[in-house]
């Protein structure tokens, strides 16, 4: 190689070096900005008070339930494969089944016991599961986690079920919808879904840094994206979300309601941390759309 030509080759090496470095910058740059607009806390005044209080409210909730709270059934082979069931003073006029957010990352069944106390009130039992968490399984485990759970808590009460979940597990009960994910016997009793603060469309994660838990690819995501579910059962759909989320989320609340024709509910004033507070409120619009 003469020194020309050797000199022409450090210069290419170096001109792509520089492109590939411009290239990592860009998607960090990606990243970050995705980051923070799925990012929820930092937009919230006293977002860390949240975690605790739930968790209190929680346990005092099902410490004066006595025998009508049934903690810890399974329903799979693993640790984290259990629910809680909850009964209501006498005949349970249907089953429903609360399913916690989280990024598919975070949290367990034992932080929202007290959002049954609407549901209750109106006569229904109401369950609660925990799941396996990211990275340890895939969000598409996680949603045949939460089918098992549907299905095993279905066997417990009798007449219809409803479903509701809470940002991660918006996105889990709007995959019930799914005739591929729910036994028909379980689905036929489906009456009312309401998905809160939903992840709708799974595609804009692929560029956080959370897909470092998630491991999803493009199939993946498209797989596991609720917008994009065709052939669905039938059952009563709200998309409920609050006025002061990010606009990320009320983003994918929309792309939710207008993918299915569905219900879509925007509640000014309220952030993706209470917004889930109606369904200890038998009163609320909430309950009675899970209840009705």
């Amino acid at each position: 190689m003469s020194l020309a030509d050797a000199k022409h080759l450090t210069l290419d090496l170096s001109s792509r070096t520089s492109e590939s470095r411009l290239k990592i910058e860009q998607i960090k740059g990606i990243h970050m900005e995705l980051d923070d607009a799925y990012s929820n806390g930092a937009y919230i005044e006293g977002a860390e008070d949240f975690p605790p209080r739930w968790t209190a409210q929680a346990q005092g909730f099902r410490d004066g339930l006595g025998a009508r709270a049934q903690l810890d059934i399974a329903y799979g082979p693993n640790e984290r494969n259990r629910f809680d069931l909850f009964l209501p003073e006498g005949q349970p006029k249907g089953l429903f089944v609360f399913v916690h957010g989280g990024y598919w990352r975070m949290f367990d069944k034992n932080s929202w016991s007290h959002l049954a106390a609407g549901a209750m009130a109106q006569g229904w039992a109401v369950a609660m599961p925990s799941y396996d968490l990211c990275p340890d399984v895939s969000i598409a485990d996680i949603t045949g986690q939460i089918a098992a759970a549907v299905t095993q808590a279905a066997t417990k009460v009798a007449g219809p079920i409803s479903l509701a979940g809470h940002s991660a597990g918006g996105h889990l009960v709007a995959r019930m919808l799914d005739k591929a994910v729910l036994a028909p016997d379980t689905a036929k009793r489906l009456q009312s879904v309401v998905s809160i603060s939903p992840v709708s469309d799974l595609r804009p994660l692929l560029q956080t840094s959370m897909n470092e838990d998630f491991k999803l690819d493009m199939a993946a995501a498209e797989a596991e994206s609720p917008v994009e579910m065709k052939d669905r059962n039938d059952a009563a759909v709200t998309v409920w979300v609050g006025g002061d989320e990010r606009p990320s989320f009320l983003d994918q609340a929309r792309w939710l309601a207008e993918a299915w024709d569905c219900g879509h509910v925007v509640v000014p004033g309220v952030h993706h941390f209470d917004v889930i507070d109606p369904l200890a409120d038998a009163s609320s619009e909430m309950v009675a759309l899970l209840t009705k």
